[in-house]
């Protein structure tokens, strides 16, 4: 059914949008829908012609840059030459003086509190649910039913409860506390009762009486002893009677009737409206912002059938304490929620302006996700400082992030908020913003909360700047490169540099594996010590485990450290990581793109038929690997490199695809999900390959990828996905 648009001032607007804002999105706040439209209609007339100029600056320059590389191709590249280049073309600026940052009335969970953060798609109530309510989570629950502890010496998981496992929860628990909220004698292995507060004196006698926080006692026994480290909190819940519900259908095996330990988990959660959603049109886009409304709101529930019961969802209450003075004391329930809106690039159907073009989404984002925080700001049960928190990504260097900040003083106008209500992350991902990046932060001085790096989006795009330089290297030897470790280490220096320590997030990239929570242990600790205050996490579980690193590292004090190194070097930087006489052979050239090829296959099939925009896909080795836009820029960029410098052909190419397309197709046979049409089960690409709208998009991202705008893959799944959702209507 044709899509029905109302007249709003020069504006026409879908109904769906239309009555969503009218009816939902500003209820009960004092913008009148009156007063919203008439400023949305102005501040996006005045807007939308700058967005298009900063486009087109990025096509120019992109245009120069290839130009530079085809006039000095097979020559080694002069770095002063380069930067000369790069700073008469405007791509690099001038570096002004020393700056600090000025953000103000920021939440303890930005600026105080070292911790996860999760990231979750904003279209699934349900996960967006969870993720919210993640900021406390069970250390037991998330031990016992992943392979942080291994399944050996009869400690399977299995389908009941086994006593074995158990055990080997309860005694990584006691280590946990041992390293973290010592005894001043002995350990709390030893303990054989449960503790007692008396007189709000606890007679467990800690390392650090500081540590000892508060408690909950019930019918005169302790049932909760909250401890304080790093700034986070541990509850130690005890159940005296075997009254509450655990794995262990036997009772307690716990000789403390320690029922579980519930570690302060997700600090903060991006809500996404980006990467990880498949949102084309009005549509879509309502139901991302009706989510997003909810969690504002406080309202938001979600009911989901398991084992044929319906269970209903909704976000958790505040947790209640009495202090060790003896006063209430109550702790925030809900993880801090940020909104990641889209970025300069992409327009949406769901407005179109008077000349007849659709609105910039990222303009659209602006003004709805921000509105629907006017029901926040009148509770403050999400951020008590009165700030509301946007993500803003893909921005390309200092102009696009001065021109965010031009968004949102308008945002605020419109609205009646105070000036610089709205604080903005950078995500530093675009080469232009990492060479420029304090730059950027100069520019958003006033508002940035939060930088964060993130390595695929970015050598996407580092890949796509320097498409005529040469054949890229293989995927996996980009994380060794000279240019990532400048560019990791730039980030947090340039971070440090202009104050951000106390003040804001520093933020390391994404944990893709989350089955393979062992491997998380000893690997993303490395996020600390390079020191990042916050990284990214794919689930809750995965938030209750890498916490653990945030209690064992004081990252404020290795960000003191970390400021008297050396700071990265531009030159390394602007490297570029072309293979030095590649002499690859036809088994490896085709292994190479036969692993970039399946998991963007699985990827894309997800979101044009189903529109499922984050999904775990299970890579070459049956790894499942969570996927979003910016793992498969980079899939495809890379072959697109490898087809234009001649390292394989289009139709090797194909054949690869072909073959993959089949592998997919199995892997994924017992796909029941479902997508927005009703319609059930995944449609094959194989072997009728002409027919599969999702198979052409994936060839379309790779044969044409070398004339996306910056290598972005966003013009073609919307599109494709457009014709996918026309097709089942």
């Amino acid at each position: 059914m044709k899509e029905q648009y109302t007249k709003i001032h020069n504006l026409s607007v879908s109904n769906k949008l239309l009555n969503f804002v009218n009816e939902e999105l500003l209820k009960d706040t004092n913008i009148s829908s009156e007063k919203f439209w008439e400023g949305f209609d102005r501040v996006v007339h005045e807007l939308a012609p700058k967005n298009k100029d900063l486009l087109a600056m990025r096509e120019d320059l992109q245009k120069k840059i290839d130009a530079w590389h085809i006039a000095n191709r097979g020559n080694e590249i002069n770095l002063e030459e380069y930067k000369k280049f790069l700073k008469e073309i405007n791509y690099l600026k001038e570096v002004g003086p020393n700056f600090k940052i000025k953000t103000s009335n920021v939440d303890e969970e930005i600026t105080d509190i070292a911790g996860p953060q999760l990231v979750v798609p904003i279209m699934n109530e349900r996960y967006a649910l969870n993720a919210a309510n993640a900021r406390w989570m069970s250390l037991y629950n998330s031990l016992y039913g992943t392979d942080v502890i291994p399944e050996t010496k009869g400690a399977v998981i299995g389908k009941v409860y086994n006593p074995i496992r158990g055990q080997k929860v309860i005694d990584y628990g006691r280590n946990f506390l041992d390293k973290n909220a010592p005894l001043e004698k002995g350990s709390w292995k030893d303990i054989s009762g449960i503790p007692e507060v008396n007189n709000n004196q606890l007679n467990l006698k800690l390392k650090n009486p500081d540590q000892f926080i508060g408690y909950v006692k019930k019918a005169d026994h302790l049932s909760s002893l909250l401890l304080k480290n790093n700034n986070l909190h541990i509850d130690i819940i005890f159940d005296a009677d075997n009254s509450l519900e655990i794995h262990n259908p036997d009772g307690n095996q716990d000789s403390a009737a320690i029922h579980d330990i519930i570690l302060e988990s997700a600090i903060s959660t991006i809500c996404d409206n980006e990467d990880s959603v498949a949102a084309v049109d009005a549509e879509d886009k309502v139901i991302c912002y009706r989510n997003w409304l909810g969690l504002m709101k406080g309202d938001l529930k979600s009911q989901f059938k398991k084992k044929g019961v319906t269970h209903e969802r909704k976000l958790n209450g505040d947790r209640s304490y009495t202090s060790k003075d003896g006063t209430d004391l109550k702790l925030h329930g809900r993880s801090l929620l940020l909104i990641r809106n889209v970025g300069h690039l992409m327009t949406n159907s769901a407005i179109t302006l008077k000349n007849g073009s659709e609105i910039p989404e990222g303009i659209m984002d602006a003004f709805i996700t921000t509105a629907a925080c006017l029901h926040d700001l009148n509770k403050k049960s999400t951020s008590r400082t009165g700030s509301i928190y946007i993500v803003k990504p893909k921005m390309h260097g200092p102009d696009e992030t001065s021109f965010t900040d031009l968004i949102f003083t308008k945002v605020e106008e419109v609205l009646e908020l105070e000036k610089y209500t709205c604080k903005i992350g950078i995500m530093d991902e675009e080469r232009r913003t990492s060479s420029n990046l304090k730059e950027c932060i100069r520019s958003l001085e006033n508002r940035v909360f939060f930088i964060n790096t993130g390595f695929l989006d970015r050598t996407g795009d580092e890949m796509h700047t320097s498409m005529e330089a040469g054949p890229m290297i293989k995927k996996g030897d980009m994380k060794s490169s000279k240019w990532i470790g400048a560019y990791e280490n730039n980030n947090v220096d340039i971070g440090l540099q202009c104050g951000l320590s106390g003040k804001a997030q520093i933020g390391k990239g994404m944990w893709a594996m989350p089955d393979k929570m062992a491997d998380m242990m000893e690997q993303k600790t490395g996020h600390l010590k390079a020191g990042a205050n916050c990284a990214w996490v794919p689930s809750p579980t995965a938030a209750a485990l890498h916490v653990i690193h945030y209690h064992e590292i004081n990252i404020f004090e290795k960000q003191k450290e970390l400021q008297n190194r050396q700071p990265a070097k531009l030159d390394d930087l602007l490297t570029i990581p072309v293979a030095d006489r590649p002499n690859w052979s036809i088994e490896e050239i085709n292994s190479e793109i036969s692993n970039s090829a399946q998991t963007l296959l699985g990827y894309v099939v997800r979101w044009i038929d189903q529109g499922v925009g984050c999904s775990k896909v299970p890579d070459i080795n049956n790894v499942g690997l969570m996927e979003d836009r910016a793992t498969l820029r980079i899939s495809s960029q890379h072959i697109a490199n490898w087809i234009h410098h001649g390292i394989c052909t289009n139709k090797q190419v194909l054949e690869i695809m072909k073959k993959m397309a089949k592998i997919v197709d199995d892997q994924n046979k017992d796909d029941a999900a479902y997508n927005r049409s009703g319609r059930s089960g995944y449609e094959n690409m194989s072997p009728n390959f002409d027919k599969s709208v999702a198979f052409k998009a994936a060839c379309d991202l790779v044969f044409h990828g070398r004339l996306q705008p910056s290598g972005y893959t966003e013009p073609l799944l919307h599109f494709n996905r457009l014709l996918k959702k026309s097709s089942q209507s």
